[in-house]
């Protein structure tokens, strides 16, 4: 007795299928072929006449097969004990689907197999110690009831595992079976496969395992412990699969990558690799002799793979991770500054930081009436708009483009109460946010304006409202950017030293001392306004103890330090 045989379950793709079923039987191994039930009486007819020249491939009953239920088990139970009777000479028997595809000769797996005459290749490992498993269910497969199709039946299956977890019922697992899981292609001796087709309990077994979900990956890893001691728990196939639980899909672009892993068996590949096919399958495969399969040496590539899916790179927002919420790898791709009162309390202020620090210097970029660029512009890197329609339609996405379309480039931009309020819990949850805020600097466009009293009365009192949620924001516990704030009764008394710590905020690059201050907008008479507003009953609190004189300087006062929030 010697050799071993090839179990294919087989459901589309019936063409590449037919030709690794040949290459397989070919080479002297016979085959098993499972057709799916629901594959079209035409299609499987031609499929089966297919092979009419070859005496080694049958064809075995079909079962109508679904992910995660028992029809798989079934349909490699009825391949399986077809594989035993008409091929009495076959040592293993060597569990396929049609997607599979021989990475070695086929000559190199016989005498791997035929030096391991007793050795089952199966993965079988305990639900204590499975990290693989998606969807919250482990144990918990083999003790509740699974009637309902994951697939086609969503609402049921879930509702049903709810129902019974809150009633909590549970099925007792068959004395003497130790639940256990792995990969459901597996390569079982002779003696092993026959003892789990013929056991006595096996009816027993099977009507258990009929209502545990995905039983193809648990019910010969189970079985297999009461049969045999001679396992080695790993597949002979190379299957990768993502953080969704969802098989790594080979293409043509994969061929090194398949030919480093050592692996007898490859799964999934795409139907249309023609050079992954022609290249396996043409009889010219690099003989490897006796070197023991290494999926090990492409796991790091998966890994990293995985990781550039889920995380991504900081600050870039892509498909696999923009609608899940709290994916992202950091908001913002790099640091960015943020002024609030500055450019109401001097004239010219985004020039004169520009000229400071070498940065780019915006105006406020979200601002009701158009997105004031540096310099101007109408379109931006990235061919970004100064429309506030296209900004406001998502805040978010503005900005995250902004920074990553600059990255190398420090970008400083203004804000004001005046503008759209929406990012404000995106910045303040920012770590690469610097923001900088003169607290009721707000009330000095008003201070200037023509607008009737009342009028202004109202604004001031509508922009507090606004700016004191703002702060609200910014002294949250949950906040991680870098945030200063001065009230502007503090700023104005000392003005070059909250500067210069603006300066050097931005970055050690362009720290260098003040020798030049931004020109202050004349405030004669500012004191008076805020009187004023506190006469017609709006209390304008932000601005700190101003002095109620027309000269702010006249009025020397104790000099009050910033504070810092710290991340």
């Amino acid at each position: 007795m010697s050799g071993f045989g090839v179990v294919m379950l087989v459901h589309d793709a019936l063409h590449r299928a037919a030709r690794v079923a040949r290459h397989w039987s070919k080479n002297g191994c016979p085959v098993v072929i499972h057709v799916d039930r629901r594959v079209p009486g035409k299609a499987h007819s031609d499929f089966v006449k297919s092979f009419r020249d070859l005496d080694n491939i049958r064809f075995c009953k079909r079962h109508r097969c679904e992910w995660g239920t028992w029809s798989l088990v079934a349909a490699s139970q009825s391949a399986s004990t077809m594989m035993l009777d008409a091929f009495p000479d076959v040592r293993h028997v060597y569990l396929a689907s049609g997607s599979c595809l021989p990475l070695r000769p086929v000559s190199e797996l016989r005498d791997y197999l035929e030096d391991r005459p007793m050795t089952n290749f199966i993965e079988s490992v305990t639900t204590e110690d499975v990290p693989w498993t998606v969807g919250g269910l482990d144990s918990e497969r083999f003790t509740l009831r699974f009637p309902f199709s994951w697939k086609r039946q969503r609402y049921l299956f879930d509702r049903y595992v709810r129902l019974q977890r809150a009633l909590r019922l549970k099925r007792r697992v068959p004395e003497g079976l130790v639940p256990h899981l792995g990969s459901q292609w597996w390569c079982l001796t002779r003696q092993t496969l026959s003892a789990i087709l013929h056991d006595p309990d096996r009816r027993a077994y099977d009507a258990y395992f009929r209502r545990v979900w995905i039983p193809d990956e648990s019910y010969y890893q189970t079985l297999v412990r009461l049969h045999s001691s001679n396992i080695e728990s790993r597949s002979l196939t190379l299957s990768k699969f993502d953080f969704q639980g969802k098989p790594h899909i080979f293409y043509d672009d994969h061929l090194q990558l398949l030919r480093r892993s050592n692996c007898f068996v490859a799964r999934k590949i795409w139907p249309h690799a023609n050079r992954l096919y022609e290249t396996f399958l043409s009889g010219d495969i690099d003989i490897m002799g006796t070197a023991e399969p290494e999926p090990g040496k492409i796991d790091r590539i998966f890994a990293k793979a995985v990781d550039r899916r889920t995380r991504g790179r900081a600050g870039l927002f892509m498909q696999s991770r923009f609608p899940n919420e709290g994916w992202e790898n950091g908001k913002t791709c790099a640091p960015y500054s943020v002024f609030q009162g500055f450019s109401d309390l001097f004239e010219e202020f985004e020039d004169w930081l520009g000229r400071m620090v070498g940065a780019r210097v915006h105006g406020e970029l979200f601002a009701p009436d158009r997105v004031e660029f540096a310099g101007e512009q109408t379109a931006f890197s990235g061919a970004l708009s100064n429309s506030p329609l296209l900004r406001d339609y998502n805040p978010r996405s503005f900005l995250t483009n902004l920074i990553w379309n600059t990255r190398g480039e420090h970008q400083c931009f203004q804000l004001s109460p005046r503008d759209n309020q929406k990012l404000n819990r995106f910045l303040s949850a920012d770590s690469n946010a610097q923001i900088s805020v003169i607290s009721g600097a707000w009330a000095v466009p008003l201070f200037h304006s023509s607008q009737n009293f009342t009028e202004i009365r109202k604004e001031a009192a509508r922009l507090q409202k606004i700016e004191a949620q703002f702060l609200d924001t910014l002294r949250s516990p949950h906040t991680k950017a870098r945030v200063r704030i001065w009230s502007m009764a503090d700023f104005v008394e000392s003005p070059m030293e909250p500067l210069q710590t603006v300066i050097d905020e931005i970055g050690p690059r362009y720290s260098r001392r003040l020798t030049e201050a931004p020109r202050l907008v004349d405030l004669n008479g500012f004191g008076q306004f805020l009187q004023n507003l506190k006469n017609q009953g709006m209390h304008p609190h932000l601005m700190g103890d101003f002095p109620s004189g027309d000269a702010v300087q006249d009025t020397p006062r104790d000099r009050r330090k910033p504070y810092l929030i710290k991340k």
